[in-house]
């Protein structure tokens, strides 16, 4: 592993970290109610893990090869980037709901 395989898991920790940003500055998920946020976040994670592993067992998907992936794995063929990229990929879309939600209670 050298510093290219660790650029990919790098961006995505600095997305996490922006959008933990966004959520603190208007309180939209974890700074509202943590332990649902949190709930919600694990329980897509997890849906979307066993989702990849399933694909992995069947064929229907394989593990690529990059210079910018740390060769970290979960399982085989599952890269320890997929799991962070599937946080942020829930995260954000937790926001996106959240702050949607909020929008269109304010137009009300």
């Amino acid at each position: 592993m050298d510093l290219t395989g660790l650029a990919y898991l790098g961006a995505l920790a600095l997305s996490l970290t922006g959008l933990a940003i966004i959520d603190r500055r208007w309180r939209l998920a974890f700074w509202a109610a943590p332990k649902r946020a949190a709930l919600c976040l694990v329980i897509g994670v997890v849906g979307f893990l066993l989702w990849d592993v399933a694909g992995l067992l069947l064929g229907i998907f394989t593990r690529g090869e990059s210079p910018h992936m740390t060769g970290l794995l979960l399982a085989p063929d599952l890269p320890v980037e997929e799991a962070v990229f599937l946080t942020l990929l829930c995260y954000v879309a937790l926001l996106a709901w959240r702050g949607l939600d909020r929008w269109q209670a304010a137009r009300r």
